[in-house]
């Protein structure tokens, strides 16, 4: 009976629609008083295409699309820092707090958002007496909200949005079952990257030879054969300035650097999807001693069907990769074990 009366619930607020009429799209976009005076992006969230721009006055900036008659999954960049997504659609949007409301569409993020609270704080709100199941409960009528949700708007960007949550957690197989019964899903760049990315990555998998890639920066050419070989093991590190979970990480490399830099274990840095000016920033900040090829973007990260970072990668000085996307105690056991072979 709950499952029936969300599915309703999100089925009913996915056929609102527009005037038919109206075109243009006003966002109202509160990017906070730290980004006063600096320029802010509307970029297509799909194809990473700049739609518009605007200063930031004071913490607002205004985006005005004439014509938003084709509703697109959108994000906001302030120096390369995400700000957050929305849809852009017909009407005015206020964008607050990384929230978007005010249209059909963006008002489902709301509607999404508020839900999840609600179950949130009763699940916090469960007496120590609750048993398993009740707990369970609240869990399961979340995730069914969610994929009600979206499987009643894998028709515009709000159901594309959440297929793209679930779709990097799935096997080819299971993607190209969900491409099939909706076929629209397969036009997104990101689906088509998705699936290219899940077939590069199984090429560059444990067991495989490292396949090599080229970055200019400054006028200069790098190539990660440049650094492989050489009689030594190579630990790259697939990271960015912005990436929290990359930041914590070198903490592990640092300590694997410094333990086995002297025995046969370099490490090489590569900066994906960054600024330039921001890369250089957290190098000196966090004190990274190792070498660094900047500015790689996408290059390597469809090379080697990178979905999410940080990526470490650990090749053999015959160029076999012996360990990927590991973290942490794992990280640390893999090259240990990978030192302790070659004594």
């Amino acid at each position: 009976m709950q499952k029936t009366i969300l599915i309703a619930l999100v089925t009913a607020i996915a056929v609102t629609s527009c005037t038919p009429e109206q075109k243009s799209a006003t966002i109202n976009a509160d990017l906070g008083i730290d980004n006063a005076g600096k320029i802010a992006y509307l970029v297509n969230y799909d194809t990473n295409e700049k739609i518009d721009s605007a200063t930031v006055n004071d913490s607002i900036a205004t985006f005005n699309v004439s014509d938003a008659s084709s509703p697109i999954l959108a994000r906001i960049l302030v120096e390369g820092r995400r700000y957050g997504h929305l849809v852009l659609e017909p009407g005015t949007i206020e964008f607050v707090t990384g929230t978007p409301s005010g249209t059909p569409l963006n008002d489902l993020f709301v509607a999404y958002e508020d839900r999840q609270l609600k179950l949130s704080q009763d699940y916090r709100a469960l007496p120590d007496s609750a048993t398993e199941e009740q707990a369970q409960a609240l869990i399961d009528e979340a995730r069914v909200f969610t994929d009600s949700l979206r499987d009643a708007n894998l028709d515009n960007p709000v159901g594309y949005y959440f297929f793209l949550q679930d779709a990097y957690e799935m096997s080819l197989p299971e993607l190209d079952k969900a491409i099939a019964a909706h076929p629209a899903l397969g036009n997104f760049e990101r689906i088509q990257k998705l699936r290219q990315s899940m077939l590069s990555k199984a090429e560059t998998s444990v067991g495989s030879k490292f396949k090599d890639f080229e970055v200019t920066y400054n006028d200069s050419t790098y190539r990660l054969s440049d650094y492989v070989g050489n009689g030594k093991f190579l630990l790259v590190d697939f990271w960015a300035s912005w990436c929290g979970p990359c930041i914590r990480e070198t903490k592990v490399i640092k300590e694997l650097y410094n333990q086995y830099k002297d025995k046969g274990l370099e490490v090489l840095g590569v900066a994906v999807w960054d600024e330039p000016e921001n890369t250089l920033q957290a190098i000196e900040q966090h004190e990274l001693p190792w070498q660094q090829i900047i500015n790689a973007q996408y290059i390597p990260t469809d090379i080697y069907g990178i979905p999410a970072i940080p990526c470490i990668l650990l090749i053999d000085p015959e160029g076999n990769i012996i360990s990927r996307d590991k973290q942490d105690e794992e990280l640390i056991a893999d090259v240990r074990a990978a030192m302790e072979s070659r004594k």
